[in-house]
């Protein structure tokens, strides 16, 4: 089967693209002490120079003193750190590629922040894999929250100064946005809490003032997910209704892409046949990204548990969603890890000489 609709040009709200693959965020601690190195910059080129039509790059630490709990995770803030992501931003223009810095903060999550800083989230709930969530923290306070509105709008003028082709908010997996999203993490009474309208208040006043610090037409995406690192069981939304009444304030206040993540791009949503960035997109009309084991035998959590993932033919089944109108781009995660050729190779129809997924490659810059 061909796969004429993934390799496409596409106009993705203000971005112009190739093809629809796009490189999904992949975090790999190789930064020392924060700071992107040639051999990032090279490895980001080589998925370029593979077929790869935009990066996403791995999250990067806005500039707060609880963001990070990786040191070797890098950091979007600080001369040495910026000039290291402006070497891999001119390597993916050279290539004639396009790239955007995936900005987050941890949150409150169980590892915590490094150099004796305080956890920062809704209302010091924390949680871990298998363990129910308990309040170990003080609530943010509203200066706290300005704060680390202020730290995520830095980082994306930041990037916009650079040269950057827009940016993406983490804003899934249980970190600081979606703990601020999420019931169960977020039990504040004031204008932050309760009902959705005021959980997704943070995130949008993150949007609004990125918006004021860059320019109308420079693109932001935003990744949430229905699961969290800690509950892969958990649902951000019930239903349809919920899930519009948690995007529609985000289109609003400037949102122009929505990246959702899920283990398995194949799985429905809402008991329909399709998945949460179809649903994203039927309930917005902005554009959406899907993501989820993209031509991959198992899920990244039997990557993580050390078990290898063969290539699967699962790309008639996104083609069939594509040409639906689901979604208008495709995040391939460890896949392009594993081969950096994987969009030449798919689309030439040599998928028979991709190289299946091991482990040991999360370790590598290749």
């Amino acid at each position: 089967m061909t796969k004429a609709k993934l390799f496409e040009p596409v106009t993705v709200g203000p971005l112009q693209l190739p093809n629809r693959v796009v490189m999904a965020p992949m975090s790999r601690y190789r930064s020392p002490a924060g700071v992107p190195g040639e051999d990032m910059a090279r490895y980001y080129r080589r998925r370029i120079e593979g077929g790869v039509s935009l990066i996403i790059t791995e999250g990067s630490w806005v500039p707060h003193p609880a963001a990070s709990d990786q040191p070797d995770a890098p950091r979007f803030y600080g001369d040495d750190a910026l000039a290291g992501w402006k070497r891999v931003l001119n390597e993916v223009h050279a290539a004639g590629g396009k790239i955007m810095p995936q900005l987050m903060h941890r949150g409150q999550t169980e590892e915590g922040p490094g150099g004796g800083a305080r956890r920062i989230g809704p209302s010091g709930m924390v949680g871990s894999l298998g363990v129910p969530l308990k309040q170990l923290d003080e609530p943010a306070s509203l200066s706290d929250i300005e704060e680390v509105i202020d730290s995520f709008a830095r980082a994306a003028q930041s990037a916009y100064q650079l040269g950057f082709d827009g940016i993406a908010l983490h804003g899934g997996h249980g970190y600081i946005i979606d703990q601020f999203f999420w019931s169960a993490t977020n039990l504040r009474t004031d204008q932050y809490g309760g009902g959705i309208a005021n959980r997704t208040r943070f995130a949008c006043e993150i949007v609004r003032e990125i918006r004021r610090r860059t320019a109308p037409h420079f693109p932001i995406m935003m990744r949430m997910s229905q699961w969290k690192l800690h509950d892969y069981s958990a649902r951000l939304a019930q239903t349809p209704e919920e899930l519009r009444d948690y995007l529609l304030p985000l289109v609003d206040a400037g949102v122009d892409i929505f990246d959702f993540s899920q283990r398995r791009f194949w799985e429905g949503e809402f008991g329909t046949d399709m998945n949460v960035a179809g649903w994203a997109k039927k309930l917005t009309g902005r554009p959406t990204m899907t993501v989820g084991s993209v031509s991959l035998t198992n899920d990244m959590f039997d990557s993580f548990q050390g078990h290898a993932s063969n290539v699967a033919d699962n790309l008639a089944e996104l083609e069939r969603r594509l040409e639906r109108g689901d979604f208008d781009l495709v995040a391939v995660g460890r896949a392009l890890i594993a081969d950096p050729d994987w969009p030449r190779k798919v689309a030439n129809g040599a998928g028979a000489d991709i190289v299946p997924f091991q482990p040991a490659v999360l370790k590598q810059l290749v």
